[in-house]
């Protein structure tokens, strides 16, 4: 399916503005980062981009990302506003959980749609970036997603 000229450009925006921040991560504690996966209902395949703030209150960060899903006779823009609050851990590895408010711009072959969600989500990340991520959508998101990315500090 090919991806719509206007969501590839809110993309590409989106990914540049988050590596431009990451030029500046030591001093502002913001960083950036890439992530890819899996989602059912729509039963897709997803890549995009992502920037975390140093946290607001406590371990609390906000996360927003664009993910950009195609499959399933649909392309689906997912804007993602999610808050993640990292569990305190003295070991490589720690647990986050976190949720937020989701704008997604659906594409089908006839028409385009574009609704709001919600996601709830629970992932593992490793000082050094790498992270597992699993989000439960509700509303007009989609159902379950599975994905991996890595933040660059």
């Amino acid at each position: 399916m090919r991806v719509p000229r206007a969501a590839l450009c809110v993309c590409l925006v989106v990914v540049g503005l988050a590596s431009s921040l990451g030029v500046d991560a030591a001093y502002a504690q913001s960083s950036a980062g890439v992530r890819a996966g899996v989602s059912v209902n729509p039963d897709q395949f997803y890549f995009g981009g992502h920037v975390q703030t140093a946290p607001l209150v406590d371990r609390l960060r906000f996360r927003p990302n664009v993910e950009i899903g195609v499959g399933d006779n649909v392309t689906l823009v997912a804007f993602n506003l999610e808050f993640a609050y990292m569990f305190p851990s003295r070991q490589r590895w720690h647990v986050y959980a976190g949720a937020g408010p989701a704008l997604n711009y659906a594409v089908g072959s006839n028409s385009s749609d574009l609704r709001g969600g919600f996601n709830i989500l629970l992932g593992l990340e490793h000082r050094e970036g790498l992270f597992v991520e699993m989000k439960i959508g509700a509303i007009d998101s989609p159902n379950l997603k599975f994905g991996v990315g890595y933040t660059f500090h």
